[in-house]
């Protein structure tokens, strides 16, 4: 087994739910890829549970808006976490996000303010990602010292661009330096040129390569997705904090998370990859219904505490 590599069996009862989960959606896979699917997207993410211990407030920072999540007793001043949402740069919305960011709130008593950053095609790369370099100037210029970033689907690599952004900036004595990142299901590769795309194609019950393509050029237009910023896995892997991946075997995004964990480890960092067999993307936020997803969101927030708190 690789160092770096976890590999987590599925339960049966998993399996079950995810083979119905594949039934109810064959017939919209694949077509949540532009501007009209938000509403439908939006709906689906509020769906998500909350967590009963967790308050929200609306909230601007670096000229970014967004939402807090406050858990019950919040950590001292100076400890934070930035949540980036997924919807593959031209779905999401922070409103939407609040239930499942808001888990981590409750689950580790940090605070986390989720960013409502650009989309595609109003505001195509680099808008998004200097939304989130902004509010992370804010963070830090307003006190917070110990900050983690998390992030899922795009958010993930959009997570990952900003992590190698904020711990460079860190290096050359321009604000706080990230402390760790958890993603999940992260797309990393926007070239999309991992294998996966094709040899998962089928058991992913959501995203197609299609899909992928079409908000990939919406969000990039004419930009080469191999640049760094655009594409966390062609950035520099080394000299970043701990990383934490959960990707499940039963999407296509699966080689975007083990190619990008292979760089970071052979490059000497402290990365571990959560492979989840048969569960598809984002799963964890079906943890009300999932048992590998309950499991994911413990081993996240555990991770979280634990390097914070240092």
């Amino acid at each position: 087994m690789t160092e770096f590599l976890i590999h987590h069996d599925a339960d049966p009862a998993d399996l079950a739910i995810i083979a119905a989960v594949r039934t109810q959606s064959a017939s919209f896979k694949g077509m949540n890829s532009g501007v009209a699917a938000r509403p439908g997207y939006d709906q689906m993410i509020s769906a998500i549970p909350g967590a009963d211990t967790v308050t929200y407030s609306a909230a601007s920072l670096g000229g970014v808006s967004g939402h807090w999540c406050h858990p019950a007793t919040d950590a001292l001043g100076d400890i934070a976490i930035l949540y980036l949402h997924g919807g593959a740069y031209v779905l999401g919305s922070a409103t939407a996000y609040q239930n499942f960011a808001g888990q981590f709130a409750a689950r580790t008593g940090i605070p986390v303010f989720i960013a409502e950053y650009g989309l595609a095609p109003e505001r195509p790369f680099p808008h998004g990602l200097q939304d989130a370099r902004a509010v992370w100037r804010a963070l830090s210029a307003a006190g917070f010292t110990r900050l983690a970033i998390v992030g899922d689907s795009a958010g993930g690599g959009l997570s990952l661009s900003l992590l190698e952004w904020a711990s460079a900036e860190a290096a050359a004595g321009r604000g706080a330096a990230p402390m760790a990142c958890a993603v999940l299901s992260p797309w990393i590769d926007l070239a999309l040129t991992g294998d996966s795309h094709q040899s998962r194609a089928d058991a992913d019950p959501f995203l197609t390569p299609a899909m992928l393509k079409i908000c990939a050029n919406l969000y990039l237009g004419e930009t080469d997705p191999r640049i760094p910023g655009a594409s966390a896995i062609y950035g520099n892997p080394a000299k970043l904090p701990p990383i934490q991946i959960h990707v499940g075997t039963a999407e296509i995004l699966l080689d975007d998370s083990l190619n990008y964990a292979a760089r970071v480890y052979a490059a000497g960092g402290a990365v571990t990859a959560h492979v989840w067999h048969e569960m598809p993307h984002v799963f964890p936020s079906k943890f009300a219904t999932l048992q590998a997803g309950e499991a994911a969101l413990a081993l996240t927030s555990a991770f979280l505490r634990d390097h914070l708190a240092a």
